[in-house]
């Protein structure tokens, strides 16, 4: 598929796919037509053999500037039903493969919670977080009220959704939003090297262990462990869980192929 608004590139690792927001002139504003082109690369990507792990970005400018205002402005409240613009997001949240965000410069709103559904999170340091919406008079809708609160607490929660105050990356690590800040002429390229690192790894395994530790998230300690039983005795079923403790026992490295 031809993309106009996002950027596919599945060459700057082995296994590793890199999704890049291109709408510079708007800060990379999530508008439809770009969740829907970013949805439907998603899961061309997720469903790609080649891939095992994912990065997307914007540009040292700005992830993502929040949704775009001019599209919601004018709309009611059954209009905002029947758009349904936030179910994207509940397809993006099902991708079964690693993202890891490579967040710079503003990350906000929307583009908070675009970050908050990938699974790791490698910032510059000129980048910023925040949601910002209760200045316009509404409050997050695609999951900033939820994953914030999951990720850093109700009261650091509670601050940036009723202020809308901004923070940068080194506040960010500290409340657990992110993983990494390095310098911004090296976030891209850390979050390809992790994402590269991933990728040499069982491609099955990683689908499974992503799915685990997301389960933690909506079920009870004790449905959960039995959640992570279950997907740990299906590792068991494959070549890959062969070759990783063949490898081990050999002391060599190993070499998975995803079956």
């Amino acid at each position: 598929m031809r993309y106009e608004l996002i950027l596919v590139n599945k060459t700057v690792a082995p296994y590793v796919a890199h999704v890049q927001l291109h709408r510079p002139d708007a800060l990379n504003a999530l508008n439809a037509p770009l969740m829907a082109e970013l949805k439907q690369a998603l899961a061309e990507l997720d469903g790609d053999d080649e891939v095992r792990c994912i990065v997307l970005s914007g540009n040292e400018r700005a992830f993502a500037a929040g949704a775009d205002i001019k599209q919601m402005a004018d709309k009611g409240a059954i209009d905002m039903l029947r758009i349904d613009l936030i179910a994207t997001w509940d397809q993006i949240r099902k991708i079964k493969k690693p993202l890891v965000a490579a967040v710079s410069g503003f990350a906000l709103g929307g583009g908070c919670e675009l970050m908050m559904i990938c699974d790791m999170v490698i910032a510059s340091d000129t980048a910023q977080f925040g949601q910002p919406e209760i200045k316009l008079g509404t409050l997050p809708g695609a999951g900033g009220t939820q994953r914030l609160t999951r990720a850093v607490g109700k009261v650091k929660a509670m601050e940036m959704v009723l202020t809308g105050r901004f923070i940068g990356a080194e506040e960010a690590l500290r409340w657990g939003l992110i993983n990494k800040v390095v310098p911004v002429e090296l976030y891209l390229t850390e979050a390809i090297k992790i994402a590269a690192e991933i990728a040499q790894l069982s491609p099955i395994a990683l689908e499974l262990a992503k799915e685990a530790v997301n389960q933690a998230f909506e079920l009870n300690l004790t449905e959960g462990l039995k959640f992570e039983r279950k997907n740990f005795y299906m590792s068991f079923a494959t070549e890959d869980q062969k070759e990783g403790m063949a490898a081990f026992m050999e002391k060599r490295k190993a070499t998975f192929i995803g079956r």
